[in-house]
């Protein structure tokens, strides 16, 4: 526990390290994964990442908000575990409703003040978010700031990403028929970012897939030069092609202080799909 008994809370979406979350103790709000049989598992509790790939062969999934008694709970056992308040980082309300959802259980509770920050980001970039809000109650920043600070965080953040196979964007409703139909024939693989409002829109279109990482790289390097330094981070289900990636990253962004690699949670693996690559950076 840090000493300001300040607790940090996410949602799986933001795909924290495990091995950050656990070190910090930040509280991970597992959003939900439902199939047509009527099973609904919660994400990184009893359902992993591996065992949705798995059954994507029977059927794609959706997904679902964490029940407001596990945002309850969550929230509950942090004050017993002595924390006095709480800042909760989430995924981009423009994505889902998992913001404005904890929100309204948040503001129940009595004696309990929590901050709620909307990333308008996902997965790792939302990440940074989370394990900024860490460093910065390390380093002694009261509650009531830390809103301000960190939305101030997010605004330097951007996330890239691209998929090999469109049908899962598709069938979110992530992208239109009209650009899955072109891409699928002409090979069009559209490199997505999280706009001002934190919703899904096409930076850039590549032909190929080894293009469309290439895109993904250089977008990366551009951001990074509108800082001194930055954080960058390669986020996929393939942990081979994430230890590719990252000397390429290195090479072309020369102010990276750190490169971190993670996999993908099993919610994001619903809406994308095994074949994401995204990339992430943080300006300093």
């Amino acid at each position: 526990m840090n000493e300001q008994r300040i607790a940090v809370i996410t949602d799986s979406g933001t795909d924290t390290p495990a091995a950050f979350a656990a070190e910090y103790d930040v509280r991970v709000i597992p959003l939900r994964i439902n199939y047509s049989d009527g099973s609904t598992y919660e994400n990184g509790v009893d359902i992993t990442a591996e065992e949705v790939v798995e059954r994507f062969a029977e059927e794609i999934p959706s997904t679902s908000l964490p029940s407001p008694m596990k945002i309850r709970d969550t929230l509950e056992q942090a004050r017993r575990d002595g924390y006095t308040g709480a800042v909760v980082v989430t995924i981009s309300s423009g994505l889902s409703a998992t913001f404005e959802t904890i929100g309204m259980v948040a503001r129940q509770m009595e004696n309990f003040p929590v901050v709620m920050v909307d990333t308008k980001s996902i997965g790792i970039a939302a990440g940074f978010v989370v394990m900024e809000a860490v460093r910065q109650i390390e380093a002694g920043m009261p509650l009531e700031r830390l809103g301000s600070v960190l939305t101030a965080v997010s605004e330097r953040v951007r996330v890239f990403f691209s998929v090999q196979k469109l049908d899962f964007l598709r069938k979110g409703g992530r992208i239109s028929e009209a650009v899955y139909r072109v891409g699928s024939v002409l090979n069009i693989k559209p490199v997505l970012t999280c706009s001002p409002e934190g919703k899904y829109v096409i930076e850039k279109k590549a032909r190929g897939w080894q293009r469309a990482l290439d895109t993904q790289i250089s977008l990366v390097a551009e951001q990074a030069a509108r800082w001194p330094q930055v954080r960058l981070a390669v986020c996929t289900y393939d942990p081979a092609l994430r230890e590719e990636l990252v000397p390429r990253l290195r090479e072309r962004v020369g102010n990276a202080v750190e490169v971190l690699t993670t996999g993908l949670s099993a919610d994001l693996l619903v809406h994308t799909g095994p074949t994401l690559v995204g990339m992430g950076v943080q300006g300093i």
